[in-house]
């Protein structure tokens, strides 16, 4: 097994959730998805498989301005031939603000699996990074994400 090539596929199928996100699109956030793929929000709500994903997603984003993430894969292990599990960190820049909310930072870990040669989303969860009375390792990650946020 290319463990490199593997690395980038699953690496590109976050980068895909990530820009359905961005855009707003709950049908092509839920297409990643197998079919008893769930995802775990912000706030700990559960979506469970893509037809529950697209009617919450549109709800979400028909009644509130989610702003973009700005994300890092951190890195993808490799779990067998056909599963993986990434992790990334992500910030958001709030509409009308031009600099990270360090209180929306996140992370991120996707639970890959390999379905008739195509990579999907068996998991996705979405942990807020508030690092209770260690305000050094929130500030240490809002840098990070700066970082990518200008380039």
């Amino acid at each position: 097994m290319d463990h490199t090539r593997t690395k980038g596929e699953v690496t590109v199928l976050y980068q895909k959730l990530i820009e359905a996100w961005n855009h707003r699109n709950a049908k092509a956030m839920a297409e990643l998805y197998t079919e008893t793929g769930e995802q775990i929000g912000f706030d700990g709500s559960l979506m469970e498989g893509p037809e529950e994903m697209i009617s919450e997603l549109s709800e979400i984003f028909g009644q509130h301005s989610t702003p973009p993430f700005i994300s890092k894969v951190k890195n993808v292990r490799i779990l067998g031939g056909e599963s993986a599990v990434l992790r990334a960190i992500v910030g958001m820049i709030p509409p009308g603000k031009t600099e990270l909310d360090p209180e929306l930072n996140a992370h991120q870990t996707l639970t890959a699996v390999k379905k008739e040669q195509e990579w999907k989303v068996e998991l996705f969860q979405n942990t807020p990074a508030q690092y209770h009375g260690r305000p050094d390792l929130v500030e240490e990650m809002t840098e990070e994400l700066k970082y990518i946020s200008n380039q």
